[in-house]
């Protein structure tokens, strides 16, 4: 018996009309019927999977987190600026908790309104805007990274690093296929190129 994927998370808050507008505004996610579960619950659709909100009066965690890959990642970057809703606590000298793993991928760490901890991830940086990339801290100058740690990478999934990187999508066999506006997408090995 083996898990075949996540279906939702949850997350609680004590204002979920807060939390469904943070959710909705800054990544766009829709807002889906949830079933009567005896306590005030809201449930939120992104892609195939969902985010439940359940009302609790709890402070919230420290350090557990959540995390979401964008397909517009500067767009969330001047959302989450515009809401002031970095996470101070990740941001080292009053900077932007924004990091670069070994492989490229960049990580953002923000609070919702509830204080819950969610971290939204990048494939890479190369085609981040100057302004975000300049303030971008690689994990390898913090930690030393082995061998083995280098080639660690976070984006598994062909399908979602294509979406993610804004490249389009794969096809069944995992190849990229260029998308109908001429664009490249992901090739079997998850990394795309522009096709001409």
């Amino acid at each position: 018996m083996a898990a075949i994927g996540f279906t939702h998370v949850t997350v609680y808050g004590d204002d979920l009309e807060a939390l469904v507008d943070f959710y909705t505004e800054v990544f766009d996610m829709e807002r889906i019927q949830a079933p009567n579960l005896g306590a005030p619950v809201r449930w939120l659709r992104f892609g195939d999977r969902q985010l439940h909100l359940v009302r609790r009066e709890t402070d919230a965690p420290t350090y557990h987190h959540f995390a979401l890959a964008v397909d517009d990642f500067e767009a969330v970057f001047d959302a989450a600026e515009e809401r002031g809703c970095f996470d101070d606590a990740l941001a080292p000298d009053g900077g932007y908790p924004l990091y670069r793993l070994p492989d490229g991928t960049v990580q953002l760490y923000l609070r919702d309104p509830a204080g819950n901890l969610l971290e939204v991830d990048r494939p890479d940086t190369s085609s981040l805007p100057s302004r975000i990339d300049a303030h971008v801290i690689d994990r390898s100058d913090t930690h030393e990274q082995s061998p083995e740690q280098a080639d660690a990478t976070l984006f598994l999934d062909p399908e979602l690093l294509a979406r993610a990187d804004g490249r389009g999508s794969v096809d069944s066999d995992g190849e990229g296929s260029a998308d109908s506006d001429g664009e490249g997408s992901a090739d079997s090995d998850g990394r795309g190129s522009s096709e001409d």
